[in-house]
């Protein structure tokens, strides 16, 4: 095993930003598509996932009483 390093926190160094590219000037003109099919078929398992976590949510948001 070789020598310690000096600084041992020298991970809590923030990571170096890396430059990103510049957005298209005229975002007015880009065109959105999608290839999905007009009903996504979703399973019985699924359904059950989003109910166990966000079942609590749901309820508040689609409660007919206010």
């Amino acid at each position: 095993m070789g020598p310690l390093p000096d600084d041992l926190y020298d991970h809590l160094r923030p990571p170096v930003r890396r430059r990103r590219r510049p957005a298209k000037k005229k975002q007015s003109e880009w065109t959105v598509t999608d290839d999905w099919p007009q009903e996504v078929p979703i399973t019985e398992a699924e359904i059950e996932v989003f109910e166990a976590w966000f079942g609590d949510l749901f309820d508040e948001l689609f409660s007919t009483r206010h």
